[in-house]
């Protein structure tokens, strides 16, 4: 087994109001931690990684396909590999919560 404490991960801010934080990589997948502050947006991108994610605290909206979905904290989602989407926090409070990508994801090709 491997451990990694959150201390020794490092924090990026990946485009404006969007921090990662890569928690662990293995040989199949891969976990990070993300904060979202108000008004942020990631930019639509596509990866062939496989996503699934849980929202800890706050809101933010997805756009996948021409429609718009909100998860909020306590919702789990999952987008499969290949499908375009992007996402914007429009609420007035940060949202964070934990991404998890297989194949493993180090660095995500959207980042500014």
């Amino acid at each position: 087994m491997e451990e990694v404490s959150q201390a020794a991960s490092e924090t990026v801010e990946a485009v404006d109001g969007v921090h990662l934080t890569q928690l662990v990589v293995g040989e199949r997948m891969s976990a990070q931690q993300f904060h979202i502050e108000p008004g942020a947006v990631v930019p639509e991108h596509s990866h062939d990684h496989e996503q699934i994610g849980f929202v800890v605290s706050g809101a933010f909206t997805f756009f996948i396909d021409g429609e718009e979905s909100v998860v909020s904290s306590g919702d789990s989602y999952v987008i499969p590999g290949g499908e375009p989407h992007r996402v914007e926090n429009r609420t007035d409070e940060p949202v964070t919560g934990i991404d998890v990508f297989s194949p493993p994801r180090i660095d995500p090709d959207w980042r500014g």
